[in-house]
């Protein structure tokens, strides 16, 4: 599925309005969706503070439709992520709200597999898991080991735990758009 421009922006308009509600703030009427919005997809909502996360929660798999996914993630990642305290109301005109809408998981059999900046990853053991989104090893300018180190750490495991057989390692890709990207109001 490809979203366009006018969706993504409908789609941060959703994010921007339910957390205005959630804050007191506003109460405009949510932005219409449309069916491509009933699909059942993962989604993440990251929200930062003039470049500093404050809050980043979603579902790695398809658990409801991007539509309510991004309405309910979006109050976990601003009221509920353990990380961060819950965003304050002065925040409000600071935050850029990004959007990560998820493909299906896929195994990672061969570690050369996995593209930087288009892969996200998920490493599981037992019941440990982690999971970094495709942005992030761009962020930090990573390479397929460090990126398969570091999801491991963030699954709570030892960063070389992706050599054990009996982890479970799958990639998907995203689309990532955050309001100042598309110059959302």
């Amino acid at each position: 599925m490809k979203l366009e421009k006018d969706e993504k922006k409908k789609l941060l308009k959703l994010s921007r309005v339910v957390l205005k509600k959630e804050l007191g703030i506003d109460n405009e009427k949510l932005p219409s969706k449309n069916e491509k919005f009933d699909e059942k997809r993962g989604v993440f909502v990251t929200i930062n503070n003039k470049g500093s996360l404050r809050g980043c929660i979603g579902y790695i798999k398809a658990v409801d439709t991007i539509w309510e996914s991004v309405k309910r993630m979006t109050k976990q990642a601003a009221f509920h992520d353990p990380r961060f305290s819950s965003i304050k109301k002065n925040e409000v005109d600071d935050l850029n709200i990004e959007i990560s809408v998820l493909s299906k998981l896929k195994e990672v059999n061969d570690k050369k597999d996995i593209k930087i900046g288009k892969d996200g990853l998920l490493i599981r053991k037992n019941f440990y898991s982690g999971v970094l989104l495709p942005q992030v090893a761009t962020e930090y300018n990573w390479n397929q080991i460090e990126f398969l180190q570091n999801t491991c750490k963030k699954a709570g495991l030892q960063s070389d735990c992706y050599k054990d057989e009996t982890v479970e390692i799958y990639k998907f890709s995203a689309e990532v758009f955050d309001e100042r990207e598309l110059n959302v109001d």
